[in-house]
């Protein structure tokens, strides 16, 4: 018995140190993230089309990436060649899709309220899991996406009778559905790609579809190059387009990937609602916008569902596999 106990505690230690450095990569990926919506706002007020700025945000993030992406397999090409369906998945979905219809989102309405539609993604991520791989949810985590779908509501002010900008709403559920892709492909290491080199696989897609619907003329292109303002502050153009390709691209598919491999699609996705109070954060630091109390509160409501479906996570733990 001594002997099994000294054979499950490194493994336990291993598992915790594991989820530990995941957290950590999660909390880097949503803050990073959480700075798009007030980088890329005044680049749209200033005239720039959402199309635009995802295309110079997503190359730049391929430029950078992509070496290191090539390193990562090692010699190892096949490995790229058996999963090119999945990397175009993500590329189109994760990347491409879900920066798009984000910035389309922030173009109509305050970033907040956006991002709080966004990820509501959790929850789909949680219905996904159990539709497609029978990860039936425990009432903990049920609970999670409960308090996250009341949150929703008070994002949108539906109680109230507030106006909707409902092209925006859409736009930011398109944002949903991408991110929610995200999540799941991203923690899937049955694939065998390395975190870079999906993470550069899905950029580089994503900068090639965008691309060739800019040159085919579906998707509008403006640019302009007057200065910007962020906290009062005016600066070039090309600081707050750099800043989207390196933070808020590169930096945060790389650490978003490396999480989902460490706490598993489910609880990255819930972790990840962080990227929420970052957004506000970033907002209100930046642009002055920020949420009127009623969304305030539907935005505690929805990351509230973190605690609930860290502790469910816990449950499923003990009694079945978690995807990871």
């Amino acid at each position: 018995m001594t002997t099994l106990a000294h054979d499950i505690a490194p493994v336990a230690t291993t598992a915790r140190r594991r989820g530990t450095v995941g957290l950590g990569f999660a909390l880097v990926s949503a803050i990073s993230f959480g700075l798009s919506g007030a980088f890329a706002s005044p680049l749209l007020d200033a005239g720039w089309s959402a199309g635009a700025v995802t295309l110079v945000r997503i190359g730049i993030a391929a430029l950078v990436v992509a070496p290191f992406g090539l390193l990562a397999l090692r010699g190892r090409p096949g490995v790229l060649r058996r999963n090119a369906g999945l990397v175009l998945l993500y590329g189109l979905l994760a990347v491409a899709a879900a920066q798009f219809c984000y910035f389309s989102a922030v173009a109509r309405m305050e970033v907040g309220p956006a991002l709080l539609i966004e990820y509501t993604a959790p929850a789909a991520v949680v219905m996904w899991l159990w539709i497609r791989h029978g990860h039936r949810p425990g009432p903990v985590t049920l609970l999670g996406a409960g308090l996250a779908a009341l949150g929703l509501v008070l994002v949108l002010d539906l109680l109230s009778g507030a106006e909707l900008s409902l092209p925006g709403v859409l736009w930011a559920l398109g944002a949903m559905v991408g991110c929610a892709t995200y999540f799941v492909i991203s923690a899937d290491e049955d694939n065998g790609l390395p975190p870079l080199t999906l993470a550069a696989g899905g950029l580089v897609v994503g900068t090639v579809v965008l691309g060739a619907l800019a040159l085919v003329g579906l998707l509008p292109m403006r640019a302009a190059t007057t200065s910007v303002a962020y906290a009062g502050h005016e600066v070039a153009w090309w600081w707050p387009l750099l800043g989207l390709g390196l933070v808020t691209a590169a930096l945060s598919y790389t650490t978003g990937i490396a999480a989902g491999r460490r706490l598993g699609s489910r609880l990255a996705s819930f972790v990840a609602l962080s990227e929420v109070l970052a957004g506000i954060f970033w907002a209100w630091l930046l642009v002055a916008q920020l949420p009127k109390p009623v969304q305030l509160l539907g935005g505690v409501l929805i990351l509230a569902g973190v605690v609930a479906v860290k502790m469910g996570e816990r449950t499923v733990g003990r009694t079945e596999p978690v995807l990871g």
